[in-house]
């Protein structure tokens, strides 16, 4: 067996870890290098190779694959740095998008802000309504055409859409996840007029009901798969001149690499690939240290990422939150906000004191790494307090100056509330400390679980700086920080260790009792596409193993919580089997007797998970 390689692309820094055939490992951190990040992945793995005692040449011909991991894509979407595109849906329903079911108000707010009635309001628009645009058609919820596409009209719409220039189309059409034919239609439509341009289909990004989480996942999936391709590619290629003869694959929020070639058609499940690496990794070193629940930390240079391991195994949730907006694909669960090492500290008209989301990255970077930046962030405040040495960082590799940091700080923070350079300082961490210990408390808490009944996890740039802080925050007593050749690249690490992960799911919503053999159908349905795109990895897989799961609700409610199904032949004692775990867990969430089976009990999509 040859090396297997694990890389996370940070917005700041580059992390590396080799693992070879006998189990020894060498890790390597090197800064970004954005806009060209390929750059820094290179430069981290020549560093890998002087680690062994080889070229970069002879390491990556002795690779077996490389599972690679970025937070680009996932902080393009926190701070919006991300390319207009269009979006098209069914005639009457486009302003679902910005209407958003109300849930704009709340979806992703910490408690404070939800009892801020007031103070709330809804985020921007995802996409601009001038790209928003409507086509005739109509499928029903059977998945009967009602009213057929109206294609002379549909190609009007993709001609007025391109001509502002857009590049990359989201299609997602009522009912769509029931019968696709329209979405494949208008994407035949758009490559007609123009054969480069991206298009994503909800269809095949969240085939489940509910349109504005659907509408809202496409289109960040639009927004970032361009991207997301263009690089994937250039890496891939240049990997390929240096020697790689192993695949390249992509970690997903799921918590399971995907081939490079596939990653771009469903960016969105890429968004929570570093996190998902970590979280992996701590499952890992969770067993070696008897730790059943564990909150998995990452303070990276422009996210703060949280993650759960409850007895033994992370914690998965249906979808995730960004920016208020859902996104509706399978994934570990994980939670993001704009709050890493180089988030910037800023004051609004209020005079009220703010860290993030906004994040000074690799370039220019906080103002201490002196490389053109004028924003004070976290790095800095840390700096000046005295976290952070100023021998430098990376072994004394990256020189920092302190007294860049301290006048960035005076003037953009100190001197407008009238503090001292390390009162500001020390005010900057301390909101740090505070939006992070929300985060945490909210997905802790909120999943049913004792805070006090959990070890906290910390790694990333940041993590040792802040864990101590947040994790008292919620209350919890005991931190450990990962040491040893990774202690600096414990997210790649978790990459290098991961297995190959695919999920397929299905919205066909039932009422209990479920019919088994339709229930069966939309397995075997599901499992047989798992095991077609297992064949197309690239990589020998032993064996496949495959997991059933529903997303079950009662009556007249809208939260959903997943249940587990029994693998083989269902019948009806299966079907009730699994009807009672979504009870037992419904209770552990939201409380003994708040469930009402006789409201009736949903069955509304079904999941396959193959690994």
């Amino acid at each position: 067996m040859g090396y297997v390689i694990g890389v996370d692309v940070g917005g700041t820094f580059t992390d590396a870890v080799a693992i070879g055939g006998d189990g020894g490992m060498v890790s390597s951190k090197t800064p970004s290098t954005p806009p060209d990040y390929g750059s820094g992945v290179i430069a981290a793995v020549d560093i890998l190779a002087k680690e062994l005692g080889l070229t970069t040449d002879g390491l990556l011909a002795d690779t077996d694959y490389i599972a690679h991991g970025t937070t680009s894509s996932l902080n393009a979407l926190v701070m919006g740095k991300v390319p207009d595109v269009g979006f098209i849906t069914t005639m009457g329903h486009r302003d679902s998008i910005f209407i958003m079911n109300v849930e704009g108000r709340y979806l992703g707010r910490p408690q404070h802000e939800l009892q801020d009635v007031m103070g709330q309001s809804k985020p921007r628009g995802i996409v601009p309504r001038r790209l928003a645009r409507e086509v005739v058609e109509r499928i029903d919820r059977a998945g009967a055409v009602v009213v057929a596409l109206d294609e002379a009209h549909a190609r009007g719409v993709v001609r007025e859409i391109l001509a502002q220039g857009v590049r990359a189309i989201a299609v997602s059409l009522l009912w769509s996840f029931r019968n696709p034919a329209h979405e494949r239609r208008l994407r035949e439509i758009i490559h007609q007029e123009d054969a480069n341009v991206f298009v994503a289909l909800s269809s095949e990004v969240s085939p489940r009901i509910r349109e504005f989480a659907r509408h809202s996942t496409t289109i960040m999936s639009t927004q970032i798969g361009p991207g997301l391709a263009l690089y994937l590619s250039e890496l891939e290629g240049q990997l390929r001149a240096r020697g790689l003869k192993g695949s390249l694959l992509v970690m997903q929020s799921s918590g399971g690499a995907i081939a490079a070639s596939e990653a771009a058609a469903s960016a969105i499940t890429t968004i929570g690939g570093v996190l998902t690496g970590g979280v992996v990794g701590c499952v890992y070193l969770a067993q070696q240290l008897g730790h059943k629940n564990v909150i998995a930390t990452d303070v990276g240079g422009t996210t703060f990422l949280a993650g759960l391991i409850v007895d033994g195994e992370p914690v998965r949730a249906s979808g995730t939150i960004v920016n208020q907006f859902p996104i509706n694909v399978p994934t570990l669960k994980v939670e993001a906000i704009g709050a890493g090492g180089g988030a910037i500290a800023w004051i609004d008209s209020g005079r009220n004191l703010h860290v993030g989301p906004a994040s000074a990255q690799a370039i220019p970077g906080p103002a201490c790494y002196g490389a053109g930046g004028t924003e004070p962030t976290n790095t800095d405040a840390n700096l000046v307090l005295g976290i952070l040495p100023e021998t430098g960082l990376l072994g004394g590799l990256k020189p920092i100056r302190k007294d860049l940091a301290e006048d960035a700080i005076r003037r953009r923070i100190a001197e407008p509330l009238g503090l001292s350079v390390e009162d500001a300082a020390a005010a900057i961490h301390a909101v740090q400390n505070a939006q992070t210990g929300d985060l945490l408390r909210k997905i802790v808490v909120e999943s049913g679980y004792d805070p006090r009944e959990f070890v906290v996890y910390a790694f990333g740039g940041a993590g040792p700086a802040h864990c101590a802080a947040y994790a008292a925050e919620v209350g919890v007593g005991k931190v450990v920080v990962p040491l040893g050749p990774v202690a600096s690249a414990f997210s790649a690490f978790g990459l290098a260790i991961s297995d190959i992960v695919l999920v397929r799911e299905h919205s066909d919503p039932m009422t209990a009792p479920y019919d088994p053999l339709r229930v069966q159908q939309n397995f075997e349905h599901l499992e047989a596409a798992v095991h077609e795109a297992m064949n197309r990895q690239g990589i020998p897989l032993d064996t496949i193993e495959l997991y059933r799961e529903i997303d079950m609700r009662y009556g007249l409610q809208l939260g959903e919580v997943t249940a587990p199904m029994a693998a083989g032949t269902l019948d009806a004692a299966l079907m009730a089997e699994s009807v009672d775990e979504f009870e037992r867990r419904y209770a552990r969430l939201y409380g003994e007797g708040s469930g009402f089976r006789e409201a009736g009990i949903h069955g509304i999509t079904f999941r396959v998970r193959g690994v």
